[in-house]
């Protein structure tokens, strides 16, 4: 027993807080470097090789490695290491562990996150069976938890209108804020694509913006306002320049001069959100939301704002129609017959009154 666990306490140390192998003084290392063909790390490291070859996003790349490596994790702890070895009872209680965990505020983790890590699984299995590194798919027939589809959050224009006020825009840095928050409130981008934004990606005579390499490694072209655009110009005339090292042409800087990393850019935008004193979950797709929201509310077809959000199916758009309900309330105070009048004289609150 002993042995047994000071095996599992070596494994568990291999692995970081973030799911990621790590070798002597914390060093991240390649698991197929210390692994053997056959060996779920080995799996998983060409089928990551295979997603590159494929052209899937880094992110994507980058994401999968993660979730795949928490569950070689989860089976090395088990004293499984060839990925032949896997059943599927034990993917049924990688399923239960998921569903037992907690966070650090002591909740359950979300179930779309359970759900991400399981289809990993399942992905991994599915192309090791096709290249003939397992005979059967483990994972086939495991029933994934039902999704929970919530309504989008967004900003009312109160809350719009603080959080730009919130940014001192007699500062160099209080300009790059607001320029960003102009920019993410008119197009809607995601902080990722906002982030990599170029100098040259704003066409101000035409009032677009071209979005080059966004989620699925598609470029888009969004219409961008004229105050977002008056914003960056100003930002890059007075600040940017005076920051950006020769050669850069990343847009939005940090105060080093650097280009932001998406997280970065998202921790930004949440502090100012607080500042504000908006406690609504989120902070960029916070404002992408709120672009989606608004432009249904002033009568923009639903595709269109398919188009400028970039999203692949109507149905991930189709959900802003449930948060715009401004010409639901309309349609029903124009239609219902309580509103119209057309139930008769009595129905009101005077004829109940007098009832």
């Amino acid at each position: 027993m002993s042995e047994h666990r000071d095996a599992a306490g070596r494994r568990r140390r291999l692995v970081d807080g973030r799911g990621r192998l790590r070798g002597d003084g914390g060093r991240h290392f390649d698991p197929v470097q210390v692994q053997t063909r056959g060996s779920l790390s080995w799996v998983l490291k060409n089928w990551l090789d295979d997603l590159e070859v494929r052209n899937y996003s880094a992110s994507t790349v980058q994401s999968r490695r993660e979730m795949g490596l928490q569950f070689v994790e989860y089976c090395l702890e088990r004293d499984v290491e060839r990925a032949a070895a896997v059943t599927r009872p034990l993917i049924e209680r990688y399923q239960r562990f998921l569903f037992q965990q907690r966070n650090a505020q002591g909740k359950r983790l979300s179930v779309n996150y359970q759900i991400q890590r399981i289809s990993c699984v399942q992905y991994l299995f599915r192309w090791a069976v096709r290249r003939g590194h397992v005979g059967a798919n483990p994972a086939a027939d495991i029933d994934r938890p039902r999704p929970v589809q919530r309504l989008p959050e967004h900003l009312t224009r109160s809350e719009v209108s603080a959080v730009m006020a919130v940014s001192d825009v007699t500062t160099g840095i209080g300009l790059r804020d607001r320029a960003i928050l102009e920019v993410l409130y008119s197009t809607g981008l995601r902080r990722a694509e906002c982030a990599a934004l170029s100098v040259y990606d704003i066409n101000a005579d035409r009032g677009v913006v071209t979005v080059r390499q966004g989620k699925g490694k598609k470029d888009r072209v969004v219409p961008i306002g004229e105050r977002a655009r008056s914003w960056v110009a100003k930002y890059e005339k007075e600040y940017r320049e005076s920051i950006a090292p020769l050669n850069e042409t990343t847009l939005f800087l940090t105060d080093d001069g650097r280009p932001f990393q998406a997280y970065r850019l998202g921790n930004l935008v949440r502090r100012l959100l607080q500042a504000a004193g908006v406690v609504k979950p989120g902070a960029c797709h916070l404002f992408r939301h709120t672009m989606a929201t608004v432009l249904l509310e002033g009568g923009c077809d639903v595709r269109l704002v398919q188009e400028m959000l970039g999203h692949a199916s109507l149905d991930t758009t189709a959900l802003y129609t449930h948060v715009s309900v401004a010409h639901l309330t309309a349609a029903h105070k124009a239609c219902h017959p309580a509103e119209t009048g057309s139930d008769g004289p009595e129905t009101g609150a005077e004829g109940a009154s007098e009832a």
